[in-house]
Formats: structure tokens, sequence, C-alpha cells
């Protein structure tokens, strides 16, 4: 069983911590892409890079960016499909918009690695 644990929201608490974890997640992301593992930031175009942000910071609370990047996935219904049964993970806190924006980076990545484009 899953529980769920949440910050009491104080009035000087939730500022004082936003700040540096933003800082936290954003060092993590880096050093990820440093390692190899899912893809440069500065390889995505600027119109997808929001779309892309939105992926990383959700798909890598259940799994390794690497997955969906290295997935040989081709087919649009099946991302949506999986995305989809992504969004029904507890902890997964997908919405539907940001599921649609999700999939809308992932058949773009995968167009792309196809022609030899992001990766």
């Amino acid at each position: 069983m899953i529980r769920r644990f949440s910050i009491p929201r104080r009035r000087g608490l939730v500022p004082l911590v936003r700040g540096p974890l933003a800082a936290l997640v954003f060092s993590l992301g880096c050093a990820a892409a440093q390692r190899g593992e899912g893809l440069d930031p500065n390889a995505v175009p600027p119109a997808m890079r929001a779309d892309y942000e939105l992926f990383a910071d959700r798909c890598t609370r259940c799994h390794s960016i690497s997955r969906p990047l290295s997935a040989r996935v081709r087919d649009r219904v099946h991302w949506v499909n999986y995305v989809e049964r992504m969004r029904r993970q507890p902890g997964a806190m997908i919405t539907a918009e940001e599921g649609e924006r999700i999939v809308g980076f992932l058949v773009w990545y995968h167009d792309e690695a196809r022609d030899g484009g992001a990766r």
C-alpha cells in the first residue's frame, strides 16, 4: 500500500522549499543528461522544450527517463494507450492535458530519432 504524505502548507515554508527544490530537480536532470540517460535539453527545439520538461518531470517519478526514450514504439496510438496507462498509476499525477503533451513529445522524439535528428 502506498501512503501519501504531504507537507503542511505554512505561509513561510512553501516558498522557502520551492526554490531549493527546483534547483535540485534541475541539477538532477542535468546529471541524467551528462550520464547519457535521456536527452540533452539543448537538442530539443524551443517549441518542444516545455513538453520535454513536463515529460521528464512526470515520467521519472516511476521509471528512468531512458525507458520511454529508448522504446521501439513508432505508432501514435500505442503512445496514447501507454501514456493513458501510466496516468492511472498511483503517484503519476498526470492530467489528461499533460498526457496529450507528453504523447506529442514522444511522437516528435521518435519521429526525429528515426530520421537521425534529436539523438
